[in-house]
């Protein structure tokens, strides 16, 4: 699919071919680098330069994890809602978004500012063992120095951040850069205005969440619950299946023989008694009159 050009290579590929045809040209590191950027959507191609060379980042979701910290199988789970996607050009989108978090394994990686909506927590975008894998890696990534990772709870009714999420990339030498994610894949924004207002809308949702320590204490809480809702439901299926087993194993149990055949069954009256027997029963109500 590669040499089609029908899928873009990842990294690691580039670095072997490079390996295996020289290690002081990487060609192929250079191509998969220019490479890069094309799967994802036009809106957001200029952004991720300015991804890539921020000095600071600043980022809010209300729905989803933001794609910079995702794992791999919840980025798939998000992407194969794309309608008219393949399985491979969903492959690719997610080597696309894994890729960019290469800045986060810089030796200077970027100022890290997320603040998530509680729900983002509570969406099952993807089965429970997948929710808690990302709840877990959003906790310890909470740990680095260079993030802050807060959460703005429900407790904190409407906010301004529940029209949509974003993000601003701030730049060495240049004005801060927005990204605004919407359903039409977003826009990337560089007016002084629309940022100044986004800068403040990021401050004033800072102001409604909760404290690093605490936020952390949620994730990881509300990951321990995904954890045991995967292992409530394994158990459930093994008692299902065992029970399924059971029943195709289980011998047929046999039946006493009937006393007579049910066509040759005396008749009974109304109250269910056979004749002798209602003719025996009247004639002792008739005895007991006075």
């Amino acid at each position: 699919m590669i040499e089609t050009g029908r899928r873009v290579p990842s990294r690691d590929l580039a670095e072997r071919l490079d390996e295996v045809f020289g290690p002081d040209r990487g060609t192929f590191a250079r191509l998969e680098t220019g490479l890069r950027d094309l799967p994802y959507p036009a809106s957001f191609r200029p952004f991720s330069a300015y991804e890539a060379g921020a000095r600071s980042l600043r980022l809010f979701e209300h729905v989803l994890v933001p794609g910079l910290l995702q794992t791999a199988d919840y980025a798939r789970a998000v992407l194969s809602t794309r309608p008219h996607t393949s399985a491979d050009e969903i492959e690719e989108l997610v080597t696309a978004r894994l890729a960019r978090q290469a800045l986060l394994a810089r030796a200077d990686p970027p100022l890290l500012y997320v603040l998530l909506d509680e729900g983002v927590l509570h969406r099952p975008v993807a089965t429970p063992e997948i929710m808690a894998t990302q709840l877990a890696r959003l906790a310890d990534l909470s740990e680095q120095a260079y993030v802050t990772l807060q959460v703005i709870p429900y407790s904190a009714g409407a906010h301004i951040g529940l029209q949509g999420g974003f993000a601003i990339a701030d730049l060495p030498d240049l004005p801060g850069i927005v990204f605004l994610d919407s359903v039409a894949d977003g826009q990337t924004v560089e007016d002084v205005a629309i940022v100044s207002q986004v800068t403040q809308r990021f401050d004033a949702l800072r102001a409604e969440a909760l404290p690093r320590g605490a936020s952390r204490d949620m994730i990881r809480k509300v990951a321990e619950e995904r954890g045991r809702n995967r292992r409530h439901l394994a158990h459930e299926q093994l008692h299902r299946l065992g029970r399924r087993q059971l029943r195709r194993n289980r011998q047929p149990r046999a039946r006493p023989p009937r006393s007579h055949p049910r066509h040759q069954r005396p008749p009974r009256t109304s109250a269910g008694l056979q004749p002798q027997s209602w003719r025996n029963f009247t004639a002792k109500i008739k005895d007991q009159r006075p």
